[in-house]
């Protein structure tokens, strides 16, 4: 690997600390090694990990770190705005650098989520809720269902428990 390469990469973490280093400054909180690293775990996962995938991840370089820490920190991040939390029905959190505007698809089977973009989305216009009080700070759709793997699983084992006729059947006239 070129160091080009490794410095594109080592970009969006240089970002993301960055951002860690202005907000804690703005909230008077300390730029904390536990803190970078969670952040430093978080910035290249596109999988929405748990507050337990990315302790094992911390762990390996923090060593020490406690799991209760990690879940601190996520809760810290999550309130900087550098993470979000996503929540799915019947599953635990996951956490997610904060990108721009996007949906989640959450597989009810295997629980893996995937982030997708909508123009059509986006020029949805959202009922006006000060009428109840409510003011939108942010809004995002979360679509349920199962991923291609999940499907091609349901598929294969399907066609395994079709009956198959034997020899004798098929040859019967009806």
């Amino acid at each position: 690997m070129s160091s080009r390469a490794s410095h594109r990469g080592a970009r969006p973490v240089e970002n993301a600390l960055g951002r860690l280093a202005r907000a804690c400054r703005e909230r008077g909180l300390p730029v904390t090694v536990q803190r970078r690293a969670v952040l430093e775990a978080l910035v290249p996962r596109d999988d929405h990990p748990s507050a337990d995938d990315l302790f094992e991840a911390v762990s390996r370089t923090v060593p020490g770190i406690s799991r209760t820490t990690v879940y601190r920190v996520l809760e810290t991040l999550v309130d900087l705005g550098l993470a979000s939390r996503i929540s799915h029905p019947g599953g635990g959190a996951r956490f997610e650098l904060r990108r721009g505007r996007h949906h989640h698809l959450h597989c009810a089977r295997c629980g893996c989520v995937k982030d997708f973009t909508s123009p059509a989305l986006e020029a949805l216009e959202l009922p006006r809720l000060a009428a109840h009080g409510f003011e939108v700070d942010d809004w995002s759709l979360h679509v349920t269902g199962l991923c291609a793997d999940c499907r091609g699983r349901s598929r294969r084992t399907s066609k395994s428990r079709l009956p198959n006729p034997s020899r004798s059947e098929k040859g019967e006239k009806r």
